[in-house]
């Protein structure tokens, strides 16, 4: 198995974040962080130079693209390349609009335009999933694997393993399934429960980490904690030193 530099969703640390920009960029950084993924990053003034002072990558991005102007995603493509982001994820289409074909197809269909406007931006254009897309099932099996198969080739998956397990689906099965589709994984742990509390540091609770790496080596690897009963900025940096220590960072 094969090391990878590590990126931590920067919503993890989200008030340290509004308190200071850099400070937290810092601390990451020192834990041995090398990437980040920042959310809602045009909200973050001076995000570019802060990254820089830290020495650290944003690879990829969270925001969401569906339901806005064609060129309110233009100038969200424009602002992210700039940034060196190349891969810009939508990170959430609310459960209602995952339970029916009609849906989840127009859903594919907005992506996919989205698509089109972030190739002529130099970027291209993912989707993140929550525990709704493995919950529904559509034409005998979960909705988000049927929705894959209505992307344009270049719109890509970044698996969120923690939430497919809530979703009731091995993640390790998944990805293997959907192959190099998948460019990047949220790797989280915890007990697999919809109470975001319940999650902890990366090698602390009960997901088989080590194999929902190695089922997708090639993968961005991003540690993610949306919430949880302990420090949160704790969690992270243990969450790097456990990566490292069994050699999958």
């Amino acid at each position: 198995m094969t090391t990878s530099p590590v990126s931590v969703q920067l919503y993890t640390v989200r008030e340290a974040l509004q308190d200071d920009l850099q400070g937290t960029l810092n601390k990451l950084a020192e834990a041995g962080y090398t990437q980040v993924e920042p959310f809602a990053f045009t909200d973050f003034p001076g995000l570019g130079d802060a990254l820089a002072a830290a020495g650290l990558a944003a690879p990829t991005t969270h925001v969401h693209l569906l339901g806005e102007s064609d060129e309110k995603i233009a100038e969200i493509f424009d602002a992210a390349r700039a940034l060196g982001i190349l891969t810009v994820i939508d990170p959430h289409v609310p459960a209602e609009r995952w339970t029916t074909a009609e849906d989840i197809d127009e859903t594919a269909a907005q992506l996919n335009h989205a698509a089109t406007i972030a190739a002529e931006h130099g970027v291209r254009v993912g989707y993140h999933n929550h525990a709704h897309e493995f919950e529904n099932k559509i034409e005998g099996r979960n909705a988000l694997e049927y929705f894959v198969d209505r992307l344009d080739p270049d719109v890509v998956i970044e698996l969120d393993t923690y939430w497919v397990a809530v979703g009731g689906e091995n993640p390790v099965e998944v990805l293997k399934r959907l192959g190099d589709r998948v460019v990047a994984i949220h790797v989280k742990d915890g007990p697999g429960t919809k109470e975001t509390k319940d999650q902890v540091a990366v090698g602390s609770g009960s997901l088989p980490v080590r194999d929902i790496i190695e089922a997708a080596p090639n993968a961005l690897r991003v540690v993610e904690l949306d919430d949880s009963r302990d420090n949160r900025f704790t969690a992270v940096i243990d969450s790097i030193a456990f990566l490292t220590k069994e050699g999958l960072a």
